[in-house]
């Protein structure tokens, strides 16, 4: 089997879990600490997207990293499926809860004429942005995996 850049246990692999997992825990945190995020459905379901994320990410981060250590291959095809199941179930929610909250913000910030929360509102958008950006690092695992899976 050929390796590919992002295959399971390869250095790129690990680094794009690194990251998936670090933006999802950033759009936490940024979202986390407003007072009024419990206030929108929107919001709610992105912390939970991103709570999916980072477990899954660090999860697989964590078997990336041992199996560089290892120097074990991870090319089971039984593993590689389970990788693109739970990548793209991880992406499409991951997508779907920032699409959701980009959608509120653009009604606080454009419909409402301007965003009455503040500082909050400056968090939402942070929020939403690392989101955004923790789905194109998963996209693209997800891609590479389906890629990799089609290799088999």
């Amino acid at each position: 089997m050929r390796v590919f850049p992002g295959s399971p246990g390869t250095l790129t692999s690990l680094l794009l879990r690194i990251a998936q997992c670090v933006f999802a825990a950033g759009s936490i945190a940024s979202m986390a600490t407003t007072t009024s995020f419990f206030k929108s459905t929107a919001f709610c379901y992105l912390i939970a997207s991103m709570g999916l994320q980072v477990v899954w990410s660090f999860g697989l981060a964590l078997l990336d990293g041992i199996a560089l250590v290892k120097k074990m291959p991870l090319y089971n095809p039984v593993l590689v499926s389970l990788f693109v199941v739970g990548d793209w179930v991880t992406a499409a929610l991951s997508l779907a809860a920032a699409s959701a909250s980009a959608g509120i913000a653009v009604l606080y910030f454009n419909d409402m004429g301007s965003c009455k929360l503040g500082v909050e509102c400056q968090k939402y958008q942070l929020s939403i942005a690392l989101a955004f950006l923790g789905w194109v690092a998963i996209s693209i695992s997800s891609l590479i995996m389906l890629w990799l899976l089609a290799a088999c």
